[in-house]
């Protein structure tokens, strides 16, 4: 007997078919731009930049998008920093220590944010292929993201795996107190089933994924950029985003605190909070739609900045 899908249920909740709508023409739309026919991996690389910068900012690390590059230079040429070797000047040094030259504590957060975000891109499948993303096992991507994001700062052993019974997230503490060990290891596995066997839209999907890991924050920091990660990445290889360059969280890092809000409706598991919640992620999705046309733009102009 086939099980009914449990996502399902959540288009006919009071304005999210038609806000999962906008999302989906606003993204078909972005599709038609020049800058994608021959440039797009520029502008999915500039994308990831962005998304960084303003992940991080969610966080309260915020940084000004030439830094942001900087460190993203950095990291490309595997030095892992944005100032270029034997330099300490420039828009990589706002993110760095002066006397080290290694990122300082708001430099290490846009960092992680930069490495689960390219983590995300090699995950993507090229504009105009055939072939559909092939993403590895779920356990799998939540270990790589939060290893991605979080390697060096906590803990070796807490690096890319759950927080043990008893031991609560310092992060997200806005959203209340976070379930605890079989319950998590529970919801996460629930979650992961959903998203291999759900037909409901790709907006649906990573607006659930990414409430989902806001609330159970599985991790002792770095949830949310986890939980961002994440949601790009379903949007992008459930189709919604081909691209793989619209950027929601600049709406988000806009208004952190709606951001919380939101995420706290969406953690009351009513009816009213997740309409609420999705409803949210697809208007993020229609703003991140704007950023992603500003730097095809800009990319098609030579001229970013």
């Amino acid at each position: 007997m086939t099980q009914p899908d449990p996502l399902a249920p959540l288009l006919d909740l009071p304005g999210v078919a038609d806000a999962v709508a906008r999302a989906r023409q606003a993204c078909e739309e972005l599709r038609w731009h020049e800058a994608y026919r021959r440039r797009w991996r520029e502008v999915r690389a500039e994308a990831t930049v962005r998304t960084a910068q303003a992940s991080a900012a969610v966080d309260g690390a915020r940084l000004p998008v030439e830094a942001v590059r900087a460190l993203a230079t950095g990291l490309l040429a595997g030095t892992g920093t944005g100032a270029g070797p034997g330099t300490g000047t420039g828009a990589g040094a706002a993110a760095t220590g002066a006397a080290t030259g290694r990122p300082d504590a708001v430099g290490e957060v846009v960092l992680g944010a930069l490495r689960a975000g390219a983590g995300v891109e090699r995950l993507m499948p090229a504009l105009g292929g055939r072939d559909r993303a092939t993403l590895p096992p779920w356990a799998q991507v939540l270990t790589r993201l939060h290893g991605a994001a979080f390697a060096g700062r906590v803990e070796t052993d807490l690096v890319g795996r759950t927080r043990p019974a008893g031991v609560a997230p310092t992060d997200l503490r806005g959203l209340g107190a976070a379930p605890d060990g079989d319950e998590v290891a529970a919801r996460l596995e629930l979650l992961g089933r959903t998203i291999a066997s759900t037909s409901a839209p790709a907006l649906v999907v990573a607006a659930v994924a990414h409430g989902e890991l806001l609330t159970l924050r599985p991790f002792v920091a770095g949830n949310g950029v986890v939980a961002r990660a994440v949601s790009r990445l379903l949007v992008t290889s459930r189709g919604l985003d081909p691209t793989g360059s619209v950027v929601p969280e600049a709406a988000w890092a806009q208004q952190p605190n709606l951001y919380l809000a939101a995420a706290a409706q969406f953690a009351t598991g009513t009816p009213q909070g997740v309409g609420a919640w999705v409803t949210a992620c697809a208007e993020a999705v229609v703003a991140g739609v704007d950023q992603a046309r500003s730097v095809a733009d800009a990319v098609l102009a030579g001229r970013l900045a």
